[in-house]
């Protein structure tokens, strides 16, 4: 008799040997038809996997995550298939599943893929599909699978690296491709595809290593759904933060600056300031201290805290100085700064928590492939702050940083997020620092605190920093991409390493907790996701230019220049459109730049102290005189 588990916690038993689809058709026929693919004791399998002992069983269905991954993953054979039949002398290489469908990495040779092979390559998907072949996973030994792609050097180092025993094929049609598996029954289900771009890169990712082209592809179970998924795509398209960042006047990038490394425009620079200030306020109330730090340091102080050894090679070489042996690196991190800040006193228990905030700009080298507009850069901002607490602190210190992310959250109206406990890969400690012991206090308490708060949260092992465990906010943007912003770490290995402590109550010393958070994430990727979500429609405090006046002719710029400097003395901000156009064309102009007030004025305006307000999207509000224009905007603006 074979127990089976399934997610409620639910018993069922079978005689002999069973399969996902067996357990599926136990409790419905419907479920059934719509189970595509199962996880069997943490492995995702097949749903004709055998099942020979008491194990645990989640059948999943194109509704869950690792259902589409499924689906993606042999659509990604479909498409691999296909371009073999119109490019016999192609060598495949890896096609995973991604977040949002699938790509295939493929050396083409002497021959390319244009856009405009997209459609033929797209149908013959679709034919294959229709046939409704069932995909097959077997077992190859290591000497027959080298032999079958001895001609692929791609597939050869893949296999080289495997054992006997753990390389297997698929086989759908007659198509067969080296897999781990996590296949659907069978291609029929694929009812919809599109091939959405191709891009160079580098095989596993490495400069150095030949460029292959990138086939990105998505599919659906039905057509309406990927006609959806295309008109969101159109949408994104439209809110791309890097277009929006050009024609709003927002950031820039220079070749001679160098990639990944973001000009911030006077527009964008007071976006910025607006952001820093919201959140300085917030934290000040809160009991921070602001620090600062420089971009550079000691080599030595990232050997110390592990960074350099984590990430030593594939970031900014060090910089060298007159002195031999002297070297320092671009700071990658603020944490170890601030664990030198912490040391520059020597603190009580009743001195603490400490709680040092800074907006510190860090470098870190990304591969040029994978830089991509604020979301991907060299350079960025952190919203960082570095808290020292007592372990009794922990717990309620933990709570507050929860708070304080979703007051940022809810006052820019980020609601689409989930929040997500990143910890420990259990199959590869080697990649942490510290104890067992510190790391379990560490990811008891981010688990306690998420409870306690009431966080729907989704467990991710392997995710963690080198150093602690994480809670880690994952947004939604306008396509529904999951990006992660907010972040709050628990670490009891920093101050191991860095030799930190605080006198108790004892009069003996102790080792404070660290706690590291940044509710923005970086400020770069934080206003991308912003400009996107918003799509350049900024909430109206942060709006760079909040208003914008109107003269109706040159008579009346000296009267705008009086209107204007009253209300940047009330902490509004705006400016002057004193070109000779017409009003209509000012104002037309004016709402494509998505500046939230237009203010007209003119002869009679002058005469009586007033302004003739217009709203972006609402037209005409009247004439007002400028304090309750004043009043009336402080109102609307509050957060």
């Amino acid at each position: 008799m074979i127990k089976i588990t399934l997610p409620d916690n639910s018993v069922k038993e079978f005689e002999g040997e069973v399969t996902p689809l067996d357990v599926a058709k136990s409790i419905s026929e419907g479920l059934a038809r719509n189970t595509i693919s199962a996880v069997v004791n943490g492995k995702q399998v097949e749903t004709t996997t055998p099942i020979t002992t008491d194990s645990t069983v989640q059948l999943l269905t194109w509704n869950d995550d690792l259902g589409k991954k499924a689906f993606w993953h042999s659509s990604a054979h479909l498409l691999a298939q296909a371009i073999l039949e119109f490019y016999p002398d192609a060598k495949l290489t890896i096609g995973p599943a991604i977040e949002s469908g699938f790509y295939y990495d493929v050396d083409f040779g002497d021959e390319s893929l244009s856009e405009k092979d997209f459609e033929k390559i797209e149908k013959k998907v679709l034919e294959n599909a229709k046939k409704g072949s069932t995909f097959s996973l077997y077992p190859v030994s290591k000497e027959e699978a080298l032999k079958t792609y001895a001609d692929n050097p791609y597939k050869v180092e893949l296999i080289s690296n495997l054992n006997d025993g753990e390389i297997t094929f698929v086989t759908h049609d007659n198509f067969t491709d080296l897999c781990r598996g996590g296949h659907i029954p069978n291609t029929g289900i694929v009812k919809a595809v599109k091939i959405l771009n191709a891009a160079g890169a580098y095989w596993r990712g490495n400069e150095k290593n030949p460029q292959l082209t990138r086939v990105y592809g998505i599919s659906f179970p039905k057509q309406k759904e990927l006609t959806e998924y295309l008109e969101r795509l159109e949408e994104a398209k439209r809110r791309d933060h890097r277009k929006l960042g050009k024609e709003l006047g927002i950031f820039a990038f220079s070749e001679k600056v160098g990639a990944g490394l973001p000009l911030w425009l006077p527009k964008g620079t007071a976006l910025r300031r607006k952001l820093e200030n919201f959140l300085s306020d917030a934290q000040k109330k809160g009991g921070y201290e602001f620090v600062m730090s420089p971009h550079i340091g000691s080599k030595e102080l990232y050997v110390t805290s592990g960074h350099w050894d984590k990430y030593g090679a594939d970031s900014f070489q060090p910089i060298k100085t007159p002195n031999e042996g002297e070297e320092f690196m671009l700071k990658p991190m603020n944490c170890p700064h601030h664990c030198e800040i912490y040391k520059t006193s020597q603190w009580s228990y009743r001195d603490l928590p400490k709680r040092y905030a800074e907006f510190g700009t860090v470098y870190r080298y990304e591969q040029s492939g994978e830089l991509h507009g604020l979301t991907r850069v060299r350079g960025f901002t952190q919203d960082d702050a570095h808290l020292f607490c007592t372990p009794d602190q922990l717990s309620e210190e933990f709570e507050k940083v929860i708070d304080l992310t979703l007051y940022v959250f809810k006052s820019l109206g980020f609601e689409d997020f989930v929040t997500q406990v990143s910890l420990r890969d259990p199959d590869n400690r080697e990649k942490y620092i510290g104890s067992d012991e510190n790391w379990e206090k560490a990811e008891n308490a981010i688990i306690n605190a998420a409870e306690k708060k009431g966080l729907k949260t989704i467990v991710e092992y392997g995710e963690a920093a080198f150093y602690g465990p994480k809670l880690d906010f994952m947004v939604k943007d306008a396509l529904g991409r999951k990006w992660q912003l907010g972040t709050i770490q628990v670490d009891y290995n920093l101050p191991e390493r860095f030799d930190l402590h605080y006198i108790g109550n004892d009069n003996e010393k102790h080792r404070p907790v660290m706690i590291h958070r940044a509710p923005f994430g970086s400020m770069e990727r934080f206003i991308a996701i912003l400009l996107e979500n918003t799509a350049g429609d900024f909430p109206l405090w942060l709006s760079p230019d909040q208003f914008i006046i109107l003269p109706i002719s040159e008579k009346y710029v000296d009267y705008s220049k009086k209107v204007s400097q009253f209300l940047e003395n009330h902490d509004i901000s705006g400016l002057i459109d004193d070109r000779n156009e017409k009003t209509g064309k000012k104002i037309r102009d004016a709402e494509l730049k998505k500046i939230p007030f237009m203010l007209v004025v003119g002869e009679n305006e002058e005469k009586e102290g007033t302004i003739s307000v217009r709203r972006r999207g609402e037209g005409d509000l009247g004439v007002m005189n400028m304090e309750d224009f004043v009043a009336y905007f402080k109102k609307e603006a509050a957060i």
